[in-house]
């Protein structure tokens, strides 16, 4: 009986102290893990490094700090880290293999940050969907829509398809069209609608507005009207102006055509 506690202590103060050193080693490496994503995060800011780039290596930086420190704490086990880490490269091809999807969305990540399409403020559609950026992360991008809902697009979603990115040029075209009828005055529609654009400060000069006769349709006759704003005046600056027309062109008695039929009633007598 003497013998097997002797065994035990032995055992317990070999291993013991082991166990307690690898607790030690993944607590104070988890703290310093933290630390370091916020020192990183802090360096990058200070050197106006796109926030886009500033998460995602902080997150990378992170994630690599834990696997060190679980290899660190395993070791001071007595685990030989070299077959151990055979085996995680052989559970870690099996589980590549089964979720080649979120590696697909790893990888399209990195690539954005890399080519750099869009960033976080940026409004953009892609996906399937449109909004403002508000996160670049390592598997999903989140979305923010006009509407205040955020939308979370996994990255391989978004490299698959088209980007437009409305953000990335300062100035936009507003592409507008506007109908009369065949009977009112062609010359003096383009004026009114020319006198509309000349007067709103937001028009850019530099490229010239389009105002053009476009199409002769079923019942209107169309005009279309392409003056250049700024990016963040193209909402504001489309609603008004459509307001605009429609009370100029009621003023000076020009119609807009909306679709209708005429019905005819013929009265057949045997």
């Amino acid at each position: 009986m003497q013998s097997l506690s002797d065994k035990v202590l032995a055992l317990l103060s070999v291993y013991g102290l082991n166990v307690l050193a690898a607790i030690a080693i993944f607590v104070f490496g988890l703290w310093f893990a933290k630390i370091m994503r916020r020192v990183i995060g802090k360096v990058m800011e200070r050197g106006n490094v796109d926030a886009t780039l500033t998460r995602f290596v902080g997150n990378l930086s992170y994630i690599a700090l834990l696997v060190f420190v679980v290899l660190a704490a395993v070791s001071k086990l007595g685990i030989q880290t070299t077959s151990f880490i055979a085996v995680l490269g052989a559970a870690g091809l099996a589980i590549g293999l089964a979720l080649q999807g979120s590696l697909s969305n790893f990888a399209a990540g990195f690539l954005m940050i890399i080519f750099r399409p869009f960033k976080v403020g940026d409004y953009i559609e892609a996906g399937g969907t449109a909004g403002t950026v508000e996160e670049i992360q390592i598997f999903t991008t989140q979305l923010k829509t006009p509407d205040n809902k955020t939308v979370i697009i996994p990255n391989s979603g978004i490299t698959a398809g088209n980007i437009v990115n409305y953000s990335t040029k300062g100035t936009r075209r507003v592409d507008m069209v506007f109908g009369i009828g065949y009977d009112d005055d062609i010359d003096k529609a383009k004026a009114v609608l020319q006198q509309i654009i000349d007067a709103d400060a937001r028009v850019l000069k530099d490229p010239v507005v389009t105002i053009g006769l476009s199409e002769l349709a079923d019942s209107s006759v169309n005009f279309v009207v392409r003056p250049w704003v700024k990016s963040e005046d193209y909402w504001s600056f489309l609603f008004d102006t459509t307001e605009k027309v429609k009370k100029r062109f009621d003023e000076e008695g020009i119609g807009i055509p909306y679709p209708q039929q005429d019905v005819h009633l013929y009265q057949h007598t045997t």
